[in-house]
């Protein structure tokens, strides 16, 4: 492979680490990711940089590369923070998808749950839909668990809000929408 088409491709690697993390990345974390040399990932990260800059092709993005917390981490630049804020009470108004309403669901019933036993419920990973309910203030942080150090979510006050309810109590039982053992054994033979 030539240099150029190695270069390339690493620029290309750490761009789609860098795009679905969500905290710094380190230089370490990246070696181990890709197997390239410390030194050559520190430059091309100062290239990805300066690309996104503008310094390249004299076009700036509406994100930057930053250097933080010993660590690289993408970040929309600040002169774009309004209309960034617009979207984000724009897409507050939206409907939830459905992995969004099993997500608030699972919360809501077991609450305070972590993102790890809503994921083993759900069968998927629900760290995004997470995140969106977060920025949605449909949920929040809630505590600790002492053993795994995990971060617990609980509903806020405008989930109660925006389902009329005054306290989680209200919220209807799901037993009586759930087949009992004997239900399900008669549906579980019937399918076979």
């Amino acid at each position: 492979m030539t240099q150029q088409r190695y270069q390339s491709e690493l620029f290309a690697q750490l761009e789609a680490i860098l795009l679905i993390s969500d905290e710094p990345v380190t230089i370490q974390q990246l070696v181990t990711a890709t197997a390239a040399d410390p030194t050559e990932l520190q430059t091309t990260l100062e290239a990805i940089q300066r690309d996104y800059d503008g310094e390249v092709d004299g076009k700036v993005r509406g994100f930057q590369l930053r250097h933080v917390a010993g660590g690289w981490r993408l970040y929309t630049r600040a002169e774009h923070a309004d209309v960034i804020a617009t979207f984000m009470v724009q897409g507050a108004t939206q409907k939830l998808s459905q992995a969004g309403l099993e997500t608030l669901a699972v919360i809501a019933y077991l609450q305070p749950a972590t993102r790890s036993r809503v994921a083993q419920i759900r069968g998927v990973n629900s760290d995004s839909v997470v995140r969106t309910l977060l920025t949605r203030g449909l949920i929040a942080e809630g505590g600790v668990e002492e053993i795994t150090g995990a971060v617990r979510y609980r509903t806020t006050d405008y989930f109660l809000e925006l389902l009329g309810l005054n306290s989680i109590e209200e919220l209807p039982k799901i037993s009586p929408l759930l087949p009992g053992v004997a239900e399900a054994s008669q549906l579980a033979e019937s399918q076979e």
